[in-house]
C-alpha cells in the first residue's frame, strides 16, 4: 500500500515517542483514534514493520497493539535522524519518588523485634493427641470411588 511519507512519518514519530502504539480493527475509519492518518495507513505500516522484526503484534479484542523492539528502535531512529540520547517513553526509568524520613527501610514485611506481650500466644502447650490421624479419605479430587 502506498502511503504518504508525511502520514509515514506522523507514524513512526508516534511510534518512536511511545514505543508502543494501539489500532482499532476498522480499516474502513476514517481516521486513527489518536493521529490525523487514515487508520487502514496505520495498521498497514505496522504489518510492514512487524514483518521486518521491528515491531512485535498482539491482537486481541478487535484491537492491534505494537510494541516496538531494540532492532526497531534503532531503525526509527536513523529513519527520523534523532540522537541516541532520545529514547521511547517505554525504555526510560521510572525515578523513584524519596522516601518519607519517618518510613524504615524494609517497609511491610520487614523483620520486626519480637513483642512480649505475645509470647503466651506462642506457647506451644497441649495441642493434638499423639494418636491423632487425620483422614482425608472422601473430600475433594482423590477421593475413592464406589
Amino acid at each position: 500500500m502506498i502511503i504518504t511519507k508525511q502520514n509515514r512519518r506522523t507514524i513512526y514519530e508516534n511510534l518512536f515517542k511511545e514505543g508502543v502504539l494501539v489500532a482499532k480493527k476498522d480499516y474502513n475509519a476514517p481516521k486513527h483514534e489518536e493521529l490525523d492518518v487514515p487508520n487502514l495507513e496505520v495498521i498497514k505500516a505496522m504489518q510492514s514493520l512487524t514483518s521486518k522484526g521491528l515491531v512485535k503484534t498482539q491482537f486481541s479484542w478487535q484491537w492491534y497493539y505494537y510494541v516496538l523492539t531494540p532492532e526497531g528502535v534503532e531503525y526509527l531512529r536513523e529513519w527520523l535522524h534523532l540522537p541516541a540520547e532520545i529514547v521511547p517513553a517505554t525504555h526510560k526509568k521510572a525515578a523513584r519518588p524519596p522516601r518519607p524520613a519517618g518510613i524504615r527501610a524494609g517497609g511491610e514485611g520487614a523483620y520486626r523485634a519480637p513483642r512480649p506481650d505475645r509470647e503466651e500466644y506462642r506457647k506451644k502447650e497441649g495441642g493434638a493427641p499423639s494418636e491423632f490421624r487425620p483422614q482425608f479419605a472422601g473430600v475433594g479430587r482423590g477421593a475413592p470411588r464406589d
